[in-house]
């Protein structure tokens, strides 16, 4: 799959090809917190406004808890006010994949992570220019990395970029 990573100089470069990452629930439960788990993996939603990302302003990413591909930047990062951190776009299209959602008797587009399948959250139309999207995503299912130090979520497949 081609996906777009951080280099060790920090800096977002892709397409790259990378590997899926595929894991038992058993390894998933040993890596994650019970919450995490919950919400990445068991596709729950954390309650609004309870988030520990939904009140950050520091400058940097948001990548996937279960495998670090880098998400979103704190660059599409707006106040939505519904309770979790919204988006305007990922780093990178590649990197969020969707699918329908029937759940809960409603019909959303659900975000995942395009490298391990991780649940995210929703997209919703609703969202401000240039791309008039909301991408919804819970806490739970996000890691912050300072600008500073994105080179640590350099990935093998950038090599060379």
């Amino acid at each position: 799959m081609k996906l777009y990573v951080y280099n060790s100089q920090g800096r977002l470069v892709g397409p790259v090809e990378a590997s899926r990452v595929v894991k038992s629930d058993a390894e998933w439960q040993r890596q994650l917190t019970p919450e995490q788990y919950e919400v990445a993996r068991g596709k729950a939603t954390e309650r609004p406004f309870c988030g520990t990302l939904l009140d950050n302003k520091r400058e940097g990413v948001y990548a996937c808890v279960c495998c670090a591909l880098p998400l979103f930047s704190s660059d599409s990062k707006f106040d939505s006010g519904t309770g979790w951190p919204s988006f305007f776009q990922p780093v990178a299209k590649e990197n969020v994949v969707t699918e329908e959602d029937r759940g809960h008797g409603m019909r959303r587009t659900e975000i995942l992570c395009a490298r391990c399948d991780a649940h995210l959250g929703h997209v919703f139309n609703d969202g401000p220019k240039p791309t008039r999207l909301r991408f919804c995503v819970n806490s739970e299912s996000l890691v912050f990395v300072d600008r500073k130090d994105l080179a640590t979520l350099a990935d093998p497949a950038a090599q060379g970029s």
